[in-house]
Formats: C-alpha cells, structure tokens, sequence
C-alpha cells in the first residue's frame, strides 16, 4: 500500500471526528463523511502498486451501513469503529463483537485484489498457517471470513506499535532492548518452524511491541509456506522484502528454517544499527549486495555494540544457511543467556554457543588444534621410527612364535611380518587428522 501513515491518520482522524458525534449519521446523504474523506484521498490516491484507492467508495462500497451510531458500518457481526492502518495486502480496522463483549483488529483484503485467486489463496494461506501456531509471542486468528466480498480475518486488539514504527522513531535501541525483543522473535518463530512453517517475511513491520508489557508478537504470515512445499519457487516470482531476504530467497531458491534466520539477524542488525544491513538505489541492487556482500561489521556503526553480540549478527547473516545457527530454538536460547550475561556479567557467563564466535577464541581454537596435531603426529612418527628399527633386526629362526607369525616372501626375499600394513595405516591416520585439523584463523 503507498500511502503514508500521515494520509492514514488524517483519515483516521476524519473518521473518529464522525463517530464521535462531531458528523451524523455516519451514512447517507446528509453525512459530511463523504467530501472530507474524498479531500483526504485526492491527496495520495496510490493503493498498492499504483491501484487508486477512495477512503470514502471503501466506506460506502464495502462496509454496510450500521444502526449504531458510533459505527463506521458492520462486517458480519462486529461493529467496525475507526481505521487502524494497512498493511502491505488490506486494511486494519478496529472493532467491536457485541456476543464477545471485546474489542478485535480486522484485517481486510484491498478491494483492488478481491478478484485475484492468488491473492484470496494468500489472505486463506495467512489464516491457515496463523491459526496452526498458538504462541504468545504470534498473533492469534479468531476468525476467518475468506468466502466475503472482501475477505478478512479477525485478530485480537492489542494496543501496540510496529518495531519499524519505533525504529523510525528512536533510531538504534539499547542492546538490552534489542535482545530482548529477539528472544521472543526467536521463540515465535521456533513455535512457527515446529508446525513446518517458514515466515518467508521476518521484518520490523511485521513484529508488533504491545504497549505497557514487553511482549513481543510476530504477525503477517501471509508468504509462510510449508518446509517441504515443491511450489515455493516455481513461479520464478521472489516473494518477501528485499532489505530482510535470505541470500537463498533473493535467488528465488527453496528455503528452509534457516531463511527465517538470516531475516531475524538483518532485523537485529536494524535494531542496533538503525537501518538494514544491505541497502541500495535499486531493489536489483539490495538482492545484489544480500546474496554477494558482506555486511559492515556493528560495531563500525554503533561503538556500543559488544563484539560478541556483533559475532552474533555476523553467525545469522552468514550467506551460506549451512553456516548459520540449526534452528530458531537455539537463538532464542543463546539469546536469552546473552541478555543474561548483559544483565549480570559477573554471575552469568557468556553462553559457550556465542564466545565461540568471537574471533579471538577461535583463533586460539584453532592455535590449540594445531598443536594437538602436532603432538598426535609427532607421536605417530616416533611410533613408526621404533617398529622401523624392529624390522631392520635380525630375525632369529629359532623363536617359534615369531616364525609361526612371520611368513617367507618368495618374490621379495624378505620377511612379511606385517609391518607393512600397520605403517601405511599409520600414515592414512596421520594425513586425516592434518586434514581434519586444518582451521583458518580469521584476521
């Protein structure tokens, strides 16, 4: 949707002012809903991708008229009362089930894709993959009416702001801020990756910070596909946003789990460092600089950021998803103890999974294999000096067990003792354990 949240809170505000009395009714031709609303419209009429939206032919067009008052119009049962926002894919609303007694968030299709069958399949799919987590950190479905003129789905209201919202409005937040909001993205995205599902569209849109608790809520599984879902690419379309797309969903590939964690790292990178990790003029150039750039390190753009947490960052944002962390789980974990050693340094370590990351412990990771293995070979070597010298004896006949174990070679003339075959195993063992034991030591 292109318009700002300027034109939407001057219609927001347009609207309260009607239903607050100040303008009756609410409907019909003596309301004066109508001219305001039009005068709001004509001034950003671009509604998703260049599709013109009224405000006003939305309100007499698609939302029945109420008999209550204080109502914008009805949508099945509830009482719909003001605009909340709109998303990237239909309206918010806020409204009111009198059998329920309680308020509730409406989220409705755009009138403009109502008649697209893929567009229907997404709104259902968000349903569907929405109402199969129950988390406290995801927003729960109440309710789901896809077969509607315009098809819309029932949310709880929470009075909340978007991350995005705040970030634009802070800037960089306090690392204490930024972990803590993390963990509980992480955890609703395990509970969403346990159901099969991947999010597809991890961003600070899309996570909600509820007002006066710190509760944290992941929302818009509009793109969430099942792990397994041999669909996912074959239209050659790339769905998402592009500043907080995986390398692998930037290419149009198949992604898995660990997509989800490359968005969450980029997220956690805009939270510290007040914008996304890869930026550019172009969309083609954000999607170049994901798949093929690294990003610039935290700390070169908020000194305040631990070089732990930074290693952190940097282990999520690894172009490879094989590099990366196993599984939402395990962040929220290392998370959490992270924010615990932030808390209290001296009574809680680091956890081991994010000290390991730092450069310098693997540095001396690597400086300790190095000589494990030189120990290990030297070791091999001495062992292969000794049984060369044993061959090298002479062999009395007279020893019956060892002319029992040795046999005559006709066509070398030499004992065959079997010194041969444990010296080139020997060997086998030494080249592996180089091999294995070859770590780069980062700069």
């Amino acid at each position: 949707m292109a318009a700002d949240g300027a034109h939407w809170g001057t219609i927001s505000n347009a609207l309260k002012a009607e239903a607050s009395g100040e303008h009756q009714p609410p409907h019909g031709a003596g309301s004066t809903l109508v001219p305001r609303l039009r005068s709001v419209g004509d001034e950003d009429d671009e509604f998703a991708g260049g599709h013109a939206l009224d405000p006003t032919d939305f309100i007499v067009d698609f939302l029945p008229p109420s008999e209550n008052a204080d109502s914008l119009g009805r949508l099945g049962s509830i009482e719909i009362r003001e605009f909340i926002g709109q998303g990237a894919h239909g309206i918010v609303l806020k409204g009111f089930q009198d059998e329920l007694h309680r308020l509730v968030a409406v989220k409705v299709m755009a009138p403009h894709l109502a008649s697209i069958v893929a567009a229907r399949q997404r709104f259902a799919r968000e349903a569907r993959a929405t109402a199969a987590i129950v988390h406290p950190n995801v927003m729960p479905i109440l309710h789901v009416d896809s077969s509607a003129r315009l098809p819309f789905l029932v949310m709880p209201y929470v009075d909340c702001e978007s991350l995005q919202e705040r970030l634009d409005r802070e800037g960089p937040l306090p690392i204490g801020d930024v972990l803590r909001i993390a963990v509980q993205v992480a955890r609703g995205l395990a509970a969403a990756h346990a159901q099969g599902l991947v999010h597809r569209d991890v961003k600070p849109a899309n996570i909600l910070l509820e007002r006066g608790v710190e509760r944290v809520m992941l929302t818009d599984f509009g793109l969430a596909r099942a792990v397994d879902d041999a669909t996912l690419t074959r239209s050659g379309l790339i769905a998402g946003t592009p500043h907080y797309m995986s390398p692998e969903q930037a290419r149009g590939e198949s992604v898995d789990v660990r997509s989800d964690l490359f968005s969450l790292g980029s997220v956690l990178y805009a939270m510290t460092a007040g914008r996304p990790p890869f930026r550019a003029e172009t969309t083609y150039g954000i999607l170049r600089r994901v798949t093929d750039e690294p990003a610039r390190p935290l700390g070169e753009l908020n000194p305040l950021t631990p070089k732990w947490f930074d290693a952190l960052v940097g282990k999520l944002l690894e172009k490879s998803a094989a590099d990366r962390f196993r599984s939402a789980e395990e962040v929220a974990q290392a998370l959490e103890d992270s924010l615990a050693h932030l808390q209290q340094p001296e009574v809680c370590p680091l956890p081991q999974l994010v000290s390991d990351l730092l450069p310098e412990r693997r540095a001396m990771r690597s400086r300790g294999a190095g000589l494990l293995a030189g120990i290990v070979l030297g070791g091999l070597l001495a062992l292969v000096a000794v049984m060369t010298r044993q061959r090298q004896d002479p062999v009395d006949p007279a020893e019956g067990s060892r002319a029992a174990m040795a046999t005559q070679s006709s066509e070398r003339g030499t004992w065959d003792d079997g010194t041969d075959r444990q010296l080139e195993e020997l060997a086998d063992e030494a080249d592996a354990l180089l091999e294995a034991t070859a770590i780069d030591v980062p700069d």
